[in-house]
């Protein structure tokens, strides 16, 4: 009795959880005509992707979101790569070379986690404009790999914790320095650990809205984001290719989550034992 009511629990709470996604589906197929509150649960009367079309090409009043996708893209890739090597660095010394002071300097890294986007955003553009890289996808990209130090370093540190330190001393006998017992000791075991950080990564640089809207203020240059907002117009949204623009900006982070989400749970469990 207890586990069926246990998995009438768990039905219900799929059916809600997947009854947005099959709203979304649907107008998303829709032809504009059909979209009204009346009908929001019917099925298209015919199936067509025009929407999609629209959403990705732009056309009658909808600026396409292709160049923003590339744009989004090209900040991504690199912004993940770049920050789970940096993690990867700081939590290899801040676990397996500890010195004076690493405790507190670990410390004063966590706190940039909890610092809100929205109370750096004016120093931020005074810096990026200093260095000539506001309004540019370079200067986006920088912000991004520098927010995503904390995190990454967090759990590539927790991780290599529970990586034996007699690996450490055991390429240190044989005369390996800091860098080789990384290359040679550390990198081969970090996989687990790479993907889970390049999973959150990706996911959150790839769904952040502020800093894309704030740094980039040439509309040609607008992360998909930004373009997905800028989509709905101002005397009325065409939900059909808003929501089409929705699915198409999920996708990448959906196909990541396919082929790498099974490897998550495992890496995030990893070292979580020692701290």
């Amino acid at each position: 009795m207890a586990r069926a009511l246990l998995y009438c629990v768990m039905i219900a709470l799929a059916f809600a959880f997947v009854l947005p996604v099959y709203l979304l589906v649907i107008t998303s197929l829709k032809d504009f005509s059909e979209v009204s509150l009346n009908r929001m649960w019917d099925l298209p009367t015919r199936f067509s992707l025009e929407s999609f079309n629209r959403a990705w090409n732009g056309g009658q009043g909808t600026t396409g979101m292709r160049g923003s996708f590339l744009n989004s893209i090209i900040v991504v890739i690199p912004a993940t790569v770049i920050s789970c090597l940096l993690g990867s660095m700081n939590g290899y010394v801040l676990s397996k070379w500890k010195f004076r002071g690493s405790e507190t300097l670990f410390t004063l890294l966590l706190f940039g986690m909890f610092i809100p986007y929205q109370s750096i955003l004016v120093p931020l553009v005074a810096v990026l404009s200093s260095v000539g890289l506001y309004g540019t996808l370079p200067g986006l990209m920088l912000t991004h790999i520098v927010y995503g130090i904390p995190i990454t370093t967090l759990i590539f540190r927790n991780y290599y914790a529970s990586v034996p330190q007699e690996l450490v001393e055991a390429g240190q006998i044989d005369g390996a320095g800091f860098f080789r017992i990384y290359r040679e000791i550390m990198l081969p075991l970090s996989a687990p650990g790479f993907v889970v950080v390049a999973i959150w990564q990706f996911t959150s640089i790839w769904n952040e809205f502020l800093f894309g809207l704030i740094i980039t203020n040439d509309p040609r240059l607008r992360p998909v984001t930004v373009a997905l907002q800028n989509m709905s117009g101002s005397q009325f949204t065409q939900w059909n290719v808003q929501m089409a623009g929705a699915l198409i900006v999920a996708l990448p982070t959906l196909v990541v989550y396919i082929f790498l989400g099974r490897y998550f749970l495992r890496g995030l469990l990893a070292g979580s034992l020692k701290g």
